[in-house]
């Protein structure tokens, strides 16, 4: 057993290939079994001590080794009588193999003659070094994945198989060196906020070392920063226990000293953020408009502005443009880095106010009179024309050293006269128009404020005591001005003005979306006519885009969404689309994806309300966007579920969805989408399309499982439930949400809804809640230990599925029968019943079809029950790769939980505790309490296995918490392993 005290090395996350081959460069490796190649072409190289030879030459690295040196790395202090003559022959042979020119003989002894680069040892030690300078310098991740690197360069034990007490003492040091590379990764995952993710990993490496403090100060830190306080300190509990009892010693005092740190629930344990915050430089333009004395936030934006117009005290003329919607604050934030910029202009500052987001946007040529006229030009020198003016203009400039800060600009074409020409000139523009034309501009595009950015604005304009009071109906107003700097300000001089307003009023106001806008304007300042200046200037097509794209719900749409919504083909919705973002009406969120600011989005419903008449025009722009994402979901189900039913009874769509070559693709379409997905099924319930509401839940039930969107798909079901009013269309949306309910271990709520979606169901001789339903009942029965309520739920379900010739669904019930048989002891029948499931998910042809997945998770739990351990680790890891391919986190987490149970039956505690910590980070979040105790039960059991005692009885500590808060029969089961002589 080891205990460190030696220096430690870095390294990050998976394996990378070895080393490159050229066409016929020889390349050797030691990490692993001792190999050459010649190209591709693995070369023999012989008996275990002809490997032997090799390996000592190829680790002195190009030296030479004397036939003495040789013959003790060989056989040590007790050498055979033909010992010498045996290492010639040994070389000879080496020698024919590899080369003259590679293996050589000199000064009575051998040496290996290669590139540095053609060893995976010398080319691990140089990646190494990078790593260590990598993050000397404070880049991390370069050096997590140049340690990385390293790491993936082993392939398996180093030397492996070798002979000899030589190697022997070098397997020894690279292995050493291996344990502190993989030290150095975690050191780092820790550092860059992966703590987490370690937890795993570490608890397996403690498990087979130990007695190495170091591995067990990291698994501390990661258990502390993963909020498992309890569990750091049952760590050090458990390691303390070790050594007084293998070594006689206490844990060193680093040790000690980091679980004084964590009783004290030490801050400074958490990773430092290591952003400097550099200082803006600081302008003061003589001609600019005051800087507002509660400018707030936008500290990352000033500071690259004001860095980019310090270039211009340089040789260059620096020119930016800051682009964003109306209200968001460009003129705020061009006038305050304009004041800032004052020492780097010394000669002078100009500002005009260009209207471009008015009907009559300034002249260039009268702006350049006034300018002129401002740098000394007397009237009667300034020329009449465009051309003559600029050109005086940029003449006047030269030279000086001036600050232009153009404001409002309606566009490129007309700033252009007035940019300067001149190295130590900049020029500063705004617009509602991002400047791509602009040759040589840096274009900044300025977003709303962070949450905490428009508190802070709000506050300061309110007043801390009224504000603190209030923090949440506070927090409440500013999401409601949708964080756009106007409206925060608007409505926090409403409130200042008005001193028996308390905060909770205004947001009460606020909170009415079809008055908010109407709210959000105080004096002269108005949300809506800010957005009415950029609306005006709109094209009658892409004034009618904005329109309809503002019905939509999801807070973003993909162009091909908004081509079915306004039903155009594609390209003609693009051309539009990419207008609207020039206008910073609708933002860009990604290549091929837009949406609209909350309050703009509230303005362009008031506009469609308005001017799109008769209602029957949105109501079939919102009606074209749901079956687009009805038909394109129902193919991603299908490609899901082979040869599913469902589908057949699906209300018929319209508009055509999109079609994937692939699942991987369909499935990236998917979890992109879900959001909008979601939304669009409860906003069209809502409108009068529940039936195809509810349809669309079935189709994105992925969604639901996949545990990461089980509260949004939650939330939508509920919905659409409530606002169905057709007995079919609620049957099954309320399916849906007992399924969601399920998954989140609220079975409970999940037994009610699925009781009144069969009755529903009955009551519209809806087939598909009539089979749906019922299976979803059993299995909830199942969770809940009421096994004959189980037998007889999915005994009915299965009766539905055969009636309507649900093959897939028939097959899940089956699945889920092996499981009630397996619960009552008849392991047999448990067997065959999920033989028979996956053999009818075989039928299909399905491939890595989810549901397949589902089947082979049954029958692994089947064949642990019968005892037939290997033949259920190999379906359980089947199911483990659908479920992480297809996205199901939950189920993926699921199979890690059994995979651990697996292990335990084994013995095999370390891979148990592994597999467990997995599953813990995989769930996070995800699957309710009920399964995240039952995690830690078999946690507990694991690491009692591998000695970590103390540890284990938090872990069984958490997990009785659960279970009582509950009421679940587990917690007895769990009371006695915590107090096994006290029970009973």
């Amino acid at each position: 057993m080891d205990r460190d005290n030696g220096p430690r090395v870095r390294v990050p996350e998976q394996r990378t290939p070895s080393i490159p081959a050229t066409a016929d460069a020889l390349r050797f490796t030691v990490l692993g079994p001792v190999r050459a190649w010649r190209g591709s072409e693995l070369l023999s190289s012989g008996s275990p001590q002809q490997r032997a030879l090799l390996t000592a030459l190829l680790l002195r690295e190009g030296r030479t080794a004397t036939a003495g040196e040789l013959i003790d790395a060989f056989w040590g202090e007790d050498p055979p009588s033909q010992a010498l003559a045996t290492i010639r022959t040994y070389a000879s042979r080496l020698r024919k193999i590899l080369g003259q020119d590679t293996l050589v003989s000199e000064s009575g002894g051998y040496a290996i003659r290669t590139e540095r680069s053609a060893l995976d040892l010398t080319l691990a030690q140089d990646l190494a070094a990078e790593a260590e300078k990598a993050r000397a310098a404070g880049d991390r991740c370069q050096a997590r994945t140049l340690i990385n690197k390293v790491l993936g360069l082993w392939d398996g034990e180093a030397l492996a198989s070798v002979p000899g007490p030589y190697a022997d003492n070098q397997r020894t040091r690279l292995e050493e060196w291996r344990l502190q590379l993989t030290e150095t990764r975690l050191d780092l995952d820790l550092e860059v906020g992966c703590h987490a993710e370690a937890v795993s990993e570490l608890t397996a490496l403690t498990a087979a070392h130990p007695l190495r403090e170091r591995l067990r100060e990291l698994l501390m830190v990661a258990l502390y920063r993963s909020g498992r306080q309890a569990e750091a300190l049952a760590v050090y509990a458990d390691t303390r226990r070790l050594l007084a009892e293998e070594l006689g010693v206490d844990p060193r005092p680093e040790l000690a000293q980091l679980q004084q740190r964590i009783l004290r629930a030490d801050e400074e344990l958490a990773r430092p953020a290591d952003e400097p915050a550099p200082a803006p430089a600081p302008l003061k333009p003589a001609q600019l408009p005051a800087t507002v004395p509660d400018f707030t936030g936008r500290s990352a934006f000033v500071t690259e502005l004001g860095s980019r117009l310090a270039t211009a005290e340089g040789s260059v003329m620096a020119v930016s443009a800051v682009a964003g919607i109306g209200g968001v604050g460009k003129t705020t934030l061009a006038v305050h880095v304009a004041h800032q910029a004052r020492r780097h202009f010394p000669d002078g500052q100009l500002y005009v106010d260009l209207q471009g987001a008015g009907a009559r946007a300034a002249e260039p040529e009268t702006v350049l009179g006034s300018f002129l006229r401002a740098l000394g030009t007397a009237d009667s020198a300034i020329p009449d024309t465009l051309d003559e003016r600029a050109a005086l203009y940029r003449s006047t400039l030269d030279g000086r050293r001036i600050l232009i800060l153009l404001d409002n600009a309606h566009d490129a074409a007309q700033i252009r006269p007035l940019l300067p020409g001149t190295p130590g000139c900049a020029a500063l523009v705004t617009s509602r128009v991002r400047m791509v034309d602009l040759a040589g501009a840096h274009l900044v595009d300025l977003d709303v404020m962070s949450p905490e950015e428009a508190l802070q604005l709000f506050t300061r304009i309110v007043g801390a005591e009224r504000v603190g009071a209030e923090r949440e109906a506070a927090l409440d107003v500013v999401a409601a001005c949708g964080f756009l700097p106007l409206a925060i300000r608007i409505a926090a001089s409403r409130l200042a003005a008005r001193r028996t307003w308390t905060v909770s009023v205004l947001a009460a106001k606020l909170a009415d979306e079809r008055r908010r806008l109407d709210e959000l304007q105080a004096g002269d300042l108005a949300v809506k006519a800010t957005f009415e200046l950029g609306y005006g200037q709109l094209e009658p097509a892409q004034a009618h885009a904005f329109r309809l794209l503002g019905l939509a719900d999801g807070p973003d749409i993909s162009l091909a969404a908004a081509a079915a919504l306004l039903d155009l083909d594609p390209h003609v919705a693009e051309d539009l689309l990419e207008a609207l973002v020039d206008t910073s009406l609708v933002e860009s969120a990604a290549p091929g994806r837009y949406r609209y600011h909350d309050l703009v989005r509230l303005y362009a419903r008031a506009c469609a309300e308005r001017d799109e008449q008769p209602p029957v025009r949105r109501e079939l722009a919102l009606s074209r966007l749901l079956d687009f994402y009805l038909a394109t979901a129902a193919g991603v189900y299908a490609l899901e579920r082979p040869g599913e039913r469902v589908l057949d009874h699906f209300t018929p769509t319209e508009y055509p969805g999109l079609t994937f070559p692939a699942r991987e693709a369909a499935l990236d379409w998917l979890f992109t989408e879900s959001s909008g997905l979601l939304a669009c099924a409860r906003q069209s319930a809502a409108i009068g399309m529940p039936q195809r509401a509810a349809d669309l839940l079935m189709a994105v039930v992925d969604l639901g499982e996949s545990g990461a969107n089980s509260h949004q798909f939650a939330t939508a079901a509920k919905a659409v439930s409530e606002a169905a009013g057709v007995p079919r269309a609620e049957a099954r949306a309320r399916t849906m949400l007992s399924h969601v309910h399920s998954v989140s271990g609220r079975f409970a709520e999940a037994e009610a809804e699925a009781m009144r979606a069969l009755d529903l169901g009955r009551l519209a001789q809806d087939a598909v809640s009539q089979g749906q339903a019922p299976n979803q009942r059993g299995i909830i029965a199942l969770y809940e230990n009421r096994h004959d309520d189980a037998e007889a739920h999915l005994t009915q379900a299965l009766t539905a599925f055969r009636a309507d010739g649900n093959k897939p669904g028939e097959a899940a019930a089956l699945c889920n029968l092996s499981r009630v048989h397996l619960a009552t002891g008849r392991t047999a029948t448990a067997v065959r019943l999920a033989e028979e499931g996956v053999a009818i998910y075989d039928s299909d042809a399905s491939g890595l079809a989810l549901r397949l997945a589902n089947g082979k998770y049954a029958l692994g739990l089947a064949l642990i029950g019968s005892g037939r351990t290997d033949p259920a680790r190999h379906v359980l890891l089947e199911a483990l790769q659908i479920f992480r391919e297809s996205r199901q986190q939950l189920w993926h987490g699921m199979t890690l939980f059994r995979l651990s149970e697996l292990h335990l039956t084994e013995q095999e505690g370390a891979q148990a505790a592994a597999h467990a910590e997995q599953s813990l980070v995989v769930l996070r979040g995800i699957g309710g309490d009920w399964r995240r105790a039952n995690v830690l039960t078999v946690l507990g059991r694991a690491l009692t296995v591998i000695g970590q005692t103390d540890r284990a009885q938090v872990c069984w500590g958490e997990a009785l918490t659960v279970f009582e808060e509950l009421g679940s029969p587990e917690a007895e089961a769990v009371r006695q392993l915590l107090d096994p002589a006290g029970v009973g």
